[in-house]
């Protein structure tokens, strides 16, 4: 390969190996399919040769490039979870029933995202590789593709605003007051999604691209916005109406517009792999649209998993009280302030082990998957201290009153039992999902959410006594830490061993 033949990769172009990588398996399958027989015009004009020379992650000593990778992840995490918990503080000041609308809405606002985000996983995946490949059109073709399935999971979204809010609501509760702003809220975030949908894919055509540090960018604009225009559209500030509740949804999706427009520009001006067009937009490839999805059906139906859980959790807690569902939405949004640090930990322990995979470095692929393990229960254990040690004034930022502090106080202690044992599962999920084995990831989410969660919760329920159900949650972690160690020995043994 001549010099000038080389790819020069930026710091952060590394995370597009990493989705190379994580997508060889699709990408590998359908290489395969093609044979000379049946190649079509734009297989053979895509192929190109050039690889990619050595770069920081085989280069870069483990510790420093893992912190490197992960930082800026956990920076936006951390905002975005700061963004949910902001979120929530405003709307218990109007009252426990308007927190509770809210965590009534909470499952269908996980499926927008799971949508999106999903989509986006196979949009990122098939690019990434089309550029490693050196393949331009067809990376321009994942990219053009990706912003149409956007632009129709949007509008399918429309339909469910119009259609589904209310009747979702009300499957969960008969009291009026809840059932009204729980719809309205829904309706808003579901009619106006074109702001969500659109950040995501124009953060993961960033992502990409190596460009994690503009996706952050992207990401923190959304969520400052957010946050800054919570109290004024809730409560009326600056003489704009009380909205209330609804109020609160309308400062949600203007920080999901402006981070999508946000996103859009850093694309066209600064992510010069891709060229975007609204032209090619609308002229769909079927088999592109395929490669999307073969990736990001998976993706959608694991974080769909987590809507699931969360609807049935409001069901078997609101037998007992709409306190009880209050207090479970508090504690979702506390936790994503400890969990989020560990899932940005995740994204960028992901392209160290596919790299590292990819170069059959075993010993640094034990290095980086031992000193993550150690970080995400370092992390995981002061989040867990902080439950412990000051629930009520955890509590105490969404209003709580005296009856949601008797049942949230020992639940906050009870949930966090699971913490340490969780960071331990999510470190092994990384090596899954590094080595092309998402299916045990899917296998361990259905297990823990579905198989056992719900189930327990359910039955720890008919004691009649809802602090015995929070149990669940650490009984579910450690059938999750069974699993995660089997299938980690399994592809330690099968794969990591064998390099």
């Amino acid at each position: 390969m001549k010099e000038n033949d080389k790819i020069v990769l930026n710091g952060e172009e590394l995370e597009r190996k990493n989705t190379i990588l994580n997508g060889e398996e699709i990408g590998g399958s359908d290489n395969a399919a093609i044979n000379s027989a049946d190649r079509t015009a734009d297989d053979i004009d895509e192929e190109d040769e050039t690889a990619p020379p050595e770069n920081k992650m085989g280069t870069l000593p483990v510790k420093k490039l893992i912190v490197s990778m992960s930082l800026p992840m956990m920076i936006s995490m951390l905002v975005q979870a700061l963004y949910n918990i902001v979120d929530s503080i405003f709307v218990s000041q109007i009252s426990e029933d308007a927190l509770t609308a809210v965590t009534l809405a909470f499952p269908l606002q996980m499926m927008i995202i799971s949508v999106g985000s999903g989509t986006g996983v196979g949009v990122n995946a098939l690019l990434s590789k089309a550029l490693g490949e050196k393949k331009q059109k067809r990376a321009n073709k994942a990219a053009n593709n990706g912003l149409l399935l956007t632009l129709l999971s949007f509008i399918v979204f429309v339909a469910v605003g119009l259609f589904v809010a209310e009747p979702f609501i009300k499957t969960q509760t008969n009291k009026s007051n809840i059932v009204d702003m729980g719809s309205a809220y829904l309706y808003v975030c579901c009619t106006m999604s074109l702001g969500v949908f659109f950040q995501m894919t124009f953060e993961r055509l960033l992502q990409s691209t190596g460009r994690t540090q503009l996706s952050m960018i992207s990401q923190m604009t959304g969520a400052i916005i957010n946050i800054i225009f919570d109290p004024i559209f809730i409560f009326g500030y600056f003489g704009v109406p009380a909205f209330g509740v609804i109020g609160a949804a309308y400062a949600t999706v203007l920080g999901q517009t402006v981070a999508a427009i946000v996103g859009l520009v850093l694309n066209l001006k600064y992510n010069v792999d891709i060229q975007l067009s609204v032209k090619k937009m609308f002229k769909p490839s079927w088999k592109t649209i395929g490669r999307i999805y073969a990736v990001g059906v998976p993706s959608i139906l694991m974080m769909a998993i987590g809507s699931v859980m969360s609807y049935s959790m409001n069901m078997i807690l609101g037998a007992f009280s709409t306190t009880a569902v209050a207090v479970f939405g508090a504690y979702f949004k506390l936790q994503s302030f400890i969990f989020m640090p560990v899932f940005g930990l995740n994204n960028g322990l992901i392209p160290v082990l596919a790299y590292n995979y990819g170069a059959r470095s075993r010993d640094r692929i034990k290095e980086a998957t031992s000193f993550a393990m150690k970080l995400a229960l370092s992390i995981m254990l002061v989040g867990m201290v902080v439950f412990w040690a000051i629930p009520s004034v955890l509590l105490g930022f969404f209003k709580a009153s005296d009856n949601m502090l008797a049942i949230g106080v020992p639940a906050l202690r009870i949930i966090s039992l699971s913490f340490p044992v969780a960071a331990l599962c999510i470190a092994m999920g990384s090596m899954f999902q590094a080595f092309s084995k998402s299916k045990y990831s899917l296998i361990v989410s259905i297990g823990r959410q579905l198989v056992v969660l719900i189930p327990v919760a359910w039955l720890l329920a008919q004691t009649g006594k809802v602090q015995f159900v929070w149990f669940a949650f650490p009984i579910a972690e450690l059938m999750s830490l069974a699993l995660s160690t089997y299938f980690y020995r399994r592809v330690n043994r099968n794969i990591v061993m064998q390099l």
